[in-house]
């Protein structure tokens, strides 16, 4: 089987591996408290531009939206999100399971905009009822996003400032941040990106560890954080597992440059796709392909490749996800293409 469900197919980069191999034995603190921790928060401090910033090790994607958005609203305030965030979509209601209400926005391929974000504001502030009401209490965007699209600079300056107008925190998602730095699409930096939003997060999980995410507040998390982290079950006891992976990620820029990987082989089998004819639900610069198959198509390609279902497009057509990752082989996407002239 050839696999592009996901982007988490694999393990993690054998520089990882190593890491973990030549440092088990070692006998240090725990719950991060421990120097390999302690070096990659400076290593992502300096790759961010932000000497004084608060960074945290939380083990998975999901667990990390559900903490940093229940640790940083107060219990009448909910957040909100494009209809088809992560969040809002494909994390079984875990923020909603904290008592904080999703507030989904239409979207433009994935993407919220900063004119109706203001919109929404502006609604429910000139609403009467709104002590009735959820209030809005923090703005939540990915980069990229579900469909792999990708906010420019000018976008996040802009949904910044409706942010900073209204005085409600701009929380990032960023499971696969490398992806979208690494997209020759994309204008923003994580330096970019730091300076707009109040917390982000680095994906480690998708992008070459085994685990982990890397929380970013770059100026200063809410207070007791840690506590709140471990009270909702996303502090690992053995911190150091997190640590030494984004110790070795940002060391001699490994993240941005494994992340490259998943860029030049899903241009590869863009290319092939657009070759043979095939159509696509948009145009993503990213990692994620969405393309639109015959039912029957898809069905015996199935037998041969793992692939998400996205949507239904209609009676006879499906769309269909192909993902590429760090560790994609070009091998892998020329085996892919042949199978889908054969099909």
């Amino acid at each position: 089987m050839l696999y592009f469900e996901n982007d988490y197919c694999e393990g993690a980069h054998d520089a990882i591996l190593q890491r973990l191999m030549e440092t088990n034995m070692e006998k240090m603190p725990g719950y991060g408290e421990d120097k390999y921790c302690a070096s990659a928060k400076e290593k992502i401090r300096a790759a961010c531009g932000c000497p004084e910033a608060d960074i945290y090790f939380l083990v998975g994607g999901t667990q990390t939206n559900a903490v940093v958005i229940h640790s940083m609203l107060k219990r009448y305030e909910g957040v909100l999100s494009a209809i088809t965030g992560h969040i809002n979509a494909h994390e079984a209601g875990a923020v909603e399971a904290t008592g904080h209400k999703v507030l989904g926005l239409p979207h433009y391929n994935g993407k919220l905009s900063a004119q109706n974000i203001k919109n929404y504001l502006q609604t429910f502030y000139g609403d009467a009822n709104q002590e009735h009401m959820v209030f809005p209490g923090m703005v939540y965007i990915s980069h990229p996003t579900e469909y792999g699209t990708l906010y420019s600079k000018k976008e996040l300056e802009e949904i910044a400032a409706v942010c900073h107008q209204y005085h409600i925190p701009l929380f990032l998602d960023g499971a696969r941040l490398g992806y979208g730095i690494a997209s020759a699409a994309s204008d923003a930096t994580l330096t970019d990106i730091a300076r707009c939003v109040d917390v982000f997060y680095i994906g480690g999980t998708k992008v070459g560890a085994l685990c982990g995410e890397a929380v970013v507040f770059p100026q200063k998390a809410p207070r007791h954080f840690l506590t709140m982290v471990k009270q909702q079950g996303a502090l690992l006891a053995k911190g150091r597992l997190l640590g030494i992976q984004f110790d070795t990620l940002f060391t001699d820029d490994l993240y941005l440059k494994i992340s490259k990987n998943a860029i030049r082989t899903a241009d590869r089998l863009k290319a092939v796709l657009i070759e043979q004819g095939y159509q696509f639900l948009l145009n993503s610069p990213t990692n994620q392909i969405f393309v639109i198959l015959e039912n029957e198509k898809m069905k015996q390609l199935a037998q041969h490749v793992t692939f998400s279902f996205w949507e239904k497009y209609d009676e006879t057509h499906t769309v269909v996800r192909f993902a590429t990752s760090w560790a994609t082989k070009m091998e892998e996407v020329d085996a892919l293409a042949a199978l889908l002239l054969e099909s």
